[in-house]
């Protein structure tokens, strides 16, 4: 870089004066490039002191290099108050070269107590004129922040990397790697790689490996078998580790050949491996073993010479193996995962899906697949039949996004979008195969569901509550109510208090009541903040994460959100059960796939022939229940009917009355501590309890219902009987379209007749009498829509 500064790019500059009363100015400012540093001058020419600024970066802000622009986010950092850490870097694929940086908030993580997972972040990336943009920006955090100028941004390192270092640091995860004091079931591939490279590397153990071979450390395993493997004339990559469900450390780990799986052209799918298992002595044993590979072998030399030449050539590669890789958080705990988009799909997959999504498009207009290519390499498919679209045009205000498959080891990542019908029956709106489990990936699985979908937003999903998923959601689905899973959060809740619970009953009923039983914001931080105390959980990482999310998951913060009924302390089970799982083999999952499928369209037709044609006992005299049973599907109205039949035990007294707006509280007969707040307007009838039962379910609630007796009430007004829940629902949105928008509904349209007409064959060929009458009516519906004889 050149003595002579060099005017990079213009920003924002905001003071904020100290008085309680705080004036807010914008003045022009320069960002000045220097040998030593970046500094900030005003247009006057004067420095910015440390302590008085709040920079705004923004979007298209440009830099000579990567180093620049961390210089320049350190320097944004110390004068907002926060530390900076280099978080994850992309390289080209066609020469390796880095093109994308991202810089992130040293609390960014979950890696060690002092870290909150906080999202702040700055990504840049080099343009076509070699230059470094700002491309992506968060400057929100989630902690406090320290007092500006008490932070001193570091000096940036502008050499390259070099070849020896007293202390490693992967800028990827912040990771330290120390020389003297490497954890034994850490590897430190930093170091390994550049003994190799200078020829210091020293291997404790030699010959060929076998079942029972003890190491000091889960490196030094990695070290040997990496020794061998260049022996013999192949190459290793670190595999699947496991971990402790106690305490989430890690308990064993896989190294396998380099040509295992099939995710690459140059992968054959290689079975050799070396499975290490942690001892309670603290020793690593060969527990699992495997020789054989199914590829030619190199020659010992060559394999050598080509990892020498490649590491004096890719210098910075080698040094930056660790960040190549990613420290992510799963459902399993926290590993270490290529950074490079590689497909979990078995390769052979994607052809077989391919001719059978094209053969189910012949047959089925309504049919939308799509598949992700990336690099010219498959990776993510989705695909919904015209059934599921149109079910989607019903019932896509909630959907719950399954991805049980990743709690599991698995063949295929199978992931499916299940909403609720008008019986509250699984109904299937689309399916996935998930290549990884990258934000990228599930971003443009939602896209796709999107696409496929009309564009129609749900008001809420259910899905799990890894950062990836929660990014997404919040992308493609912004103003849509993501909630967790349940069934995730008791496994992690298991995980994180599992002692807590099962050895502490007196916490456990504190936690429970906490969660379920609050009905305020402030009772529930009251409570919250009580428990945390009283059980030393005030550092408890997972608790102040789950605090900041609480409304994803806790039951008072999801009332006023409509979720179709499902419960919030529950899951929907599977839609396929356990005909499709995620061990399920290629050569079966279609078959499965379309009986299953079957299985649950021929329940759904059950319902609907059952709600036309039968008819559940009323139990009062009430008009209302006369009303509802007529409209609601027997299984709503059953739903109705219990909330009718309770209203009976209850009482309401008016509280007070505003014009025409009168509350009342309604309590349970001999239970007082069971009570609501309703409030009605008596001119429209709009009605709307504090229990928000009908907000979340779509039906109205025994404390409502009860107001509506003491008004005398007699027909429920249409806007609190949900189409959804009704017979009829199989119209969905196409009842109330006009004629102008048929052309955009001509798939769902087709799917409604052919379902329809199907339905009355089945009835018109059971008797001669019936099949003269069916054909009579067809007559004259031809007659009716000018159809030509």
């Amino acid at each position: 870089m050149q003595d002579q500064s060099q005017d990079i790019e213009f920003f924002k500059f905001q003071y904020e004066d100290t008085d309680m009363n705080r004036q807010e100015f914008t003045n022009a400012m320069t960002v000045k490039s220097k040998q030593n540093g970046l500094e900030l001058i005003n247009f006057d020419g004067h420095r910015v002191n440390e302590g008085e600024s709040n920079v705004e970066i923004y979007v298209g802000l440009e830099f000579d290099s990567a180093e620049d622009a961390q210089e320049f986010y350190s320097l944004y950092a110390a004068h907002l108050g926060f530390r900076i850490r280099v978080g994850q870097l992309y390289r080209s694929r066609t020469d390796g070269s880095v093109i994308s940086r991202r810089f992130v908030c040293s609390k960014e993580g979950f890696q060690t107590n002092a870290r909150t997972g906080c999202p702040a972040f700055v990504r840049v990336q080099k343009n076509d004129n070699e230059r470094w943009a700002i491309a992506n920006i968060h400057t929100e955090h989630n902690h406090e922040l320290e007092l500006p100028g008490q932070i001193c941004p570091p000096q940036t390192q502008r050499k390259p990397l070099p070849a020896t270092r007293a202390e490693p640091v992967s800028t990827r995860t912040g990771i330290r790697s120390h020389e003297w004091d490497n954890p034994p079931n850490v590897i430190d591939l930093k170091r390994h790689k550049r003994e190799e490279a200078e020829g210091e590397s020293t291997v404790g153990f030699s010959g060929d490996p076998y079942k029972g071979l003890e190491f000091g450390s889960a490196d030094e395993a990695y070290r040997f078998y990496h020794s061998y493997a260049a022996n013999v004339g192949f190459r290793v990559r670190i595999g699947q580790l496991f971990r402790s469900k106690n305490d989430g450390s890690i308990t064993s780990r896989r190294f396998v050949c380099s040509k295992e799986g099939h995710q690459h052209p140059s992968r054959v799918g290689c079975s050799a491996f070396m499975r290490i298992q942690r001892q309670e002595t603290g020793l690593w044993v060969v527990d699992r073993l495997l020789l054989e590979h199914n590829h030619e072998l190199s020659f010992p030399t060559e394999a050598t010479k080509k990892r020498s030449g490649a590491s004096k050539v890719c210098k910075e590669e080698v040094m930056g193996e660790l960040e190549n890789l990613d420290l992510v958080e799963t459902n399993g705990g926290f590993s270490l995962v290529k950074r490079g988009r590689e497909s979990n799909i078995g390769s052979d997959w994607y052809g077989v899906l391919l001719e059978y999504f094209q053969s189910r498009q012949a047959e089925d207009l309504g049919f939308f697949y799509a598949i992700e290519a990336d690099e010219g390499k498959c990776m993510n498919v989705f695909w919904a039949d015209g059934r599921s679209r149109f079910s989607c045009s019903q019932f896509g205000d909630t959907v719950f996004f399954d991805t049980t498959y990743r709690r599991f080891s698995y063949t295929v990542p199978f992931a499916s979008f299940v909403g609720v019908n008008h019986h509250r029956q699984p109904v299937l709106m689309g399916c996935a195969l998930i290549a990884d489990e990258s934000e990228e990936s599930f971003t443009w699985v939602f896209q796709s569901w999107l696409k496929a979908m009309a564009g129609r937003y749900p008001l809420s999903i259910i899905a799990d509550q890894d950062k990836a998923i929660q990014h997404s959601i919040a992308n493609v689905f912004p103003g849509t109510h993501h909630r967790f899973s349940a069934s995730q959060i008791m496994v992690k809740e298991q995980e994180n208090l599992g002692a807590l619970l099962s050895m502490d009953n007196e916490f456990r009923y504190e936690y429970e009541t906490c969660v379920s039983q609050c009905q305020t914001g402030n009772e529930f931080d009251s409570a919250w903040n009580r428990l945390v105390t009283k059980y030393n959980l005030r550092e408890n990482i997972w608790l102040k994460e789950m605090y900041r999310m609480r409304k994803s998951w806790v039951p008072l913060y999801l009332r006023g959100t409509f979720f179709a009924g499902i419960l919030v302390d529950g899951s929907m089970k599977p839609y396929f059960g356990t005909l499709l799982t995620a061990q399920t083999p290629l050569n079966e999952f279609l078959l499965r796939y379309e009986k299953g499928l079957e299985q649950r369209r021929e329940e759904e037709r059950k319902e609907d022939f059952n709600s036309f044609n039968i008819q559940v006992a009323l139990h009062t005299k009430d008009p209302i229940e006369e009303q509802c049973r007529r409209l609601y599907t027997i299984t709503m109205f059953k739903v109705f009917q219990k909330e009718l039949l309770e209203c009976y035990g209850y009482v309401g007294i008016k509280l007070n009355m505003e014009g025409v707006i009168s509350r009342f509280m309604v309590q349970k007969c001999g239970n007082g501590d069971e009570r609501s707040t309703v409030a009605v307007n008596a001119s429209n009838l709009n009605i709307s309890c504090s229990c928000r039962m009908f907000e979340c379910e779509g039906i109205l609630c025994r404390h409502a219902l009860k107001v509506f007796q003491i008004m005398n009430v007699r027909e429920l007004p249409s806007r609190y009987i949900l189409h959804r829940w009704t017979k009829n629902a199989k119209y969905g949105i196409l009842r109330d379209t006009d004629s102008g928008g048929g052309q955009d509904y001509k798939a769902l349209m087709l799917w409604s007749l052919r379902e329809e007409a199907g339905s009355y064959i089945e009835a018109g060929v059971t008797s001669l009498e019936k099949y003269k009458l069916a054909f009579e009516i067809i007559q004259e519906g031809r007659r009716t829509l000018s159809w030509p004889s």
